[in-house]
């Protein structure tokens, strides 16, 4: 009986094994790679002296974090919840708190002790404390507020192991509610402050301290003070920036770079003028560091705020990499050094490029580059050909510089294919006796193409405007540079990155341009590089002297085979970057959109008399009939995708032709609705005629919402959060019908009928962040969507999974297409995942390009992490497999040839035979 029940076991285990799937363990990071990131530094804590040394941070995305101090490396990271819940309001760590009185010890046989606090959000509000040395969560109490729409502005501060609640409510008082931090008890204190002097932007918080501005005074309240006396501090001028709290004084503010203390406890250093403060200590004396950029400098100094004597033993001045922007000192330590002679000190600095730079002993120790965590877009640039391939290139296109001698005879071809293969033996052989040029810069970084395309770099536009050129295959950092004052557009439109030519243009470099907004007048900003060597090239930075309302790019190029900027000003004038580029705009269509009011209108451009002209030719209005719809999606085509069959073969063997309109464009908007709680529409509107071509409503559906438009006629995958926590994906396709009015040319003038529309609904069993198709070279591989999960996986869905045309029934026409009867649950299988257990927080955006092969489309996904990879949807037919047995094919190749011979051979000699008989 035992042995019957043993083989049943063995039989079991057998066939689970044979229903497990995963990767190769050396195919691990071999094709992909990850870059884990925390965010803009908002708070930090340096502790060089403790057993184990450690950066403490928190962000402004939402995470706390320990970095390594010799690296910069993670130790442990936790990502809170989302923006508002997750928005840090307090870090406190155990020992660095102002009042040396004060600990986070625990009473005895509790468990509330904490290393370090933290309080977020609003509504409730949480408070945290943590275990620094693993990162683990040891407790939490939350707090929700009475009123919740004026909670959102609450402050807090820690003092004496109670934490402080400080709502204001402005131009009229402050409510102070204490509670005792570890367990969340209230104290049984809530004062109510009068204070008609307070506003949103002239007040902050210092310590205990509440500070306001008003004309050339401070006007401050001592929270914990039972008197309640307001303090007035005179100022020799009316601030012109903002106030600023001075972390680690009490009552100390920081006016126009000069500190001012409003506590009379706390002395201040008279004189001093610095663009950044920090408090710390040093030789067991409590020291004020404080730090300046001028001409690429960084300068560090520091007083004893005791005697106001400079500590020259820290004073250092180190050059300061233009990449990094304006540095601000964030925190410092000091340990005695292992020789004994004196002490070391490391100063973290947060940057205006989001970066998060240690500075030690006058030198940049590390850097973590932190904008890569707010990727707002990328591109894929081809690397340019090496030396060999560039004066093939040349010889096929005749001379560099000479774009119309293409055609010559076949003699000078001739000669000069000799003359080629003959200096590129001298440059082997100089090469190999160590006499040859010496290899260009890029050449030297291994920027050079490979022969399947599957090389290139990675050119990728942060928020803060800040530009990496990254090696998609390692993940190096090649380039960087920062745009200082320069930002986003309105209407809640990022900036954005335009490749105007490719590296396929041997000898001509790449040209990528940023488009942006001056954060200082609002005029239009452009900024043209070499996407290569992230070099300003072809006028570097430009400032225009309009705003920018809309851009597209032209789809024509002259012979520098730059494609021209078209760009639309607030007054309607259109203009077209490079100027001689000017013509090819004639005849172009442009749309607008207003996120608010649903108001789209469009434009034509035209070009007479050496001017371009636009003319408003249409408008529509999607806000509904009490204009309370607002558009929280917009999705066009790809301008580089092909369309590789043009019809659907059906199961009568006749033609369901695509309805392929480039200029379709998918609206989606969204209202409250008193019966429904929320409706959304979708609208796929032509954007050069004006009409709307389909219409779809879905009711009791809300945000978030993930849009992807394939190219028109191909399938457009919709994906929404039902009211009722389902995950809805709504799929779309449009068809001419069995006839075509046009097979070779697309007017959006003179369309045909209204398109046939299949569309069906899906249910998936996670939350949707993002969707993309996969791209290639041909559009001749199938087609697959990556879903972009909440839970930071990619999941590589086939698209015959979110086929509209799904049967419900099985049917012989369905099998006769291909169709899989329709189910309302859509897997996700664990094989499925791209980047298996490499998660990507807060994932946001999914990036795809086509590669050299028809068979590989590229990926980088971008959130808080970073995640670049390859996929091939139809496998790697182009390709052969990484296991392929060259020695055994060899072997045949050779026995064959071998055979053939000695078989011919034989043959010859039997018919030489049979011919002397």
């Amino acid at each position: 009986m035992q042995e019957k029940w043993l083989l049943t076991g063995l039989s079991v285990a057998l066939l689970l094994l044979g229903t497990c799937s995963a990767l190769y363990e050396d195919q691990i990071k071999k094709f992909d790679w990850r870059g884990v990131n925390v965010g803009a530094l908002k708070q930090s804590r340096v502790d060089l002296n403790h057993f184990q040394p450690r950066i403490l941070v928190s962000t402004h995305e939402g995470v706390v974090a320990s970095l390594c101090v010799k690296t910069g490396e993670l130790v442990w990271r936790q990502v809170l919840e989302q923006k508002p819940r997750g928005d840090i309001k307090l870090l406190q760590v155990s020992g660095f708190s102002d009042d040396s009185s004060d600990t986070a010890a625990a009473p005895m046989g509790s468990n509330l002790g904490f290393d370090m606090l933290t309080v977020q959000g609003h509504a409730p509000a949480l408070v945290r404390g943590w275990n620094t040395n693993m990162g683990a969560l040891e407790w939490e109490w939350s707090m929700m507020p009475l009123n919740t729409e004026r909670a959102q502005e609450a402050l807090w501060f820690y003092s004496r192991s109670v934490l402080y609640h400080v709502l204001p409510a402005w131009r009229s008082h402050l409510e102070v509610t204490a509670y005792f931090a570890s367990s969340g008890h209230s104290t049984g204190s809530t004062s109510k402050l009068m204070a008609s002097w307070i506003s949103p932007e002239s007040c902050s918080l210092s310590g205990t301290f509440y500070v306001c501005v008003d004309g050339k005074q401070l006007i401050s309240l001592d929270l914990v003070s039972k008197s309640g006396q307001v303090i007035r501090t005179s100022l020799e001028a009316e601030p012109k920036g903002s106030l600023k709290a001075m972390a680690g004084l009490n009552g100390v503010v920081i006016v126009d770079g000069n500190l001012i203390s409003v506590n009379k406890d706390q002395s201040v250093c008279p004189g001093l003028q610095a663009s950044s403060y920090t408090v710390g200590s040093f030789n067991y004396r409590k020291i004020l560091a404080y730090s300046d950029l001028a001409f690429g400098i960084v300068k560090i100094n520091a007083v004893y705020l005791d005697n106001c004597e400079p500590v020259t033993e820290i004073e250092q001045s180190l050059p300061f990499p233009a990449h990094f922007g304006s540095p601000e000192l964030s925190n410092f330590d000091c340990k005695q050094k292992r020789n004994g002679e004196g002490k070391s000190c490391l100063f973290l600095f947060s940057t205006s490029s989001e970066s998060i730079v240690a500075v030690q002993q006058g030198r940049i120790r590390w850097s973590r580059e932190e904008a890569l965590a707010n990727v707002i877009d990328s591109q894929f640039v081809d690397l340019p050909l090496a030396d060999t391939e560039g004066t093939l290139e040349s010889e096929m296109k005749g001379k560099a510089g000479d774009f119309t001698s293409f055609e010559r005879d076949i003699v000078s071809a001739f000669l000069r294919r000799i003359t080629t293969q003959a200096v590129q033996i001298r440059s082997l052989f100089l090469h190999v006796i160590g006499l040859g040029p010496p290899p260009t810069d890029t050449q030297r970084a291994g920027l050079v193409r490979d022969s399947f395309g599957l090389h290139k770099m990675l050119v990728l536009l942060t928020r803060a405007g800040k530009i990496f050129g990254i090696d998609n295959i390692s993940g190096k950092h090649h380039w960087q540079l920062y745009l200082p004052n320069v930002s986003g557009f309105d209407n809640d439109e990022q900036m954005r990155l335009i490749v105007q030519r490719s590296a396929k243009h041997f000898p001509l470099q790449p040209l990528c341009t940023i488009l942006g907004k001056d954060a200082v007048n609002g005029n239009g900003v452009l900024y043209r590089f070499n996407p290569i060597t992230g070099k300003a090239a072809e006028g570097g930075l430009i400032q225009l002297d309009y705003k920018i309302k809309q851009l597209s790019l032209l789809g024509e190029t002259e012979k520098d085979f730059v494609k021209g900027i078209l760009l639309l000003d607030s007054s309607n004038k259109v203009h077209v970057y490079p100027q001689h580029a000017t013509p090819l705009a004639d005849g172009m269509y442009l749309y607008t959109a207003d996120v608010r009011t649903a108001e789209l209108a469009g434009y034509f451009v035209k070009y007479a008399g050496g001017k371009l002209s636009s003319t408003h030719v249409w408008n529509a209005r999607l806000g509904g009939h009490n204009s309370e719809q607002q558009i929280i999606g917009v999705s066009g085509k790809n301008p580089i995708e092909h369309v590789h069959s043009q019809g659907r073969v059906l199961g009568d063997r006749s033609v369901l032709y695509k309805y392929i309109n480039p200029n379709l464009v998918a609206f989606v908007t969204q209202a409250p609705d008193a019966t429904h709680k929320s409706v959304l529409n979708l609208y796929l509107v032509d954007v050069v005629s004006g009409s709307v071509v389909f219409t779809i409503t879905h009711r009791k559906v809300r945000a978030p919402l993930a849009l992807s438009i394939q190219k028109t006629g191909l399938p457009t995958p919709i994906s929404m959060r039902k009211c009722d926590a389902q995950r809805l994906v709504t799929t779309i396709e449009l068809y001419e019908g069995k006839t075509q009015a046009n097979n070779s040319v697309w007017s959006s003038l003179q369309a045909p009928p209204m398109p046939l529309v299949e569309r069906q609904s899906y249910i998936l069993p996670t939350i949707v962040e993002t969707l993309r198709e996969t791209i290639t070279e041909r559009g001749i591989t199938n087609k697959h969507v990556l879903i972009g999960t909440a839970s930071g996986s990619i999941v590589e869905m086939p698209w015959h999974l979110l086929d509209p045309r799904r049967p419900i029934a099985s049917t012989t026409q369905g099998r006769e297409e291909g169709a899989i009867p329709y189910i309302p649950e859509l897997p996700l299988p664990t094989e499925s995942h791209i980047n298996y257990n490499q998660t990507v927080a807060r994932l946001r955006n999914i990036y795809t390009a086509p590669s050299g092969l028809e068979s590989t489309c590229l990926v980088v996904a971008t959130g808080l992490d970073l995640f670049v990879t390859r996929v091939a949807p139809s496998k790697t037919f182009d390709l052969l497999k990484e296991d392929f047995d060259y020695i055994l094919i060899s072997i045949v190749l050779v026995a064959l040839t071998s055979g053939s011979l000695i078989v011919k051979h034989l043959a010859s000699r039997k018919l030489l035979k049979q011919a002397w008989k």
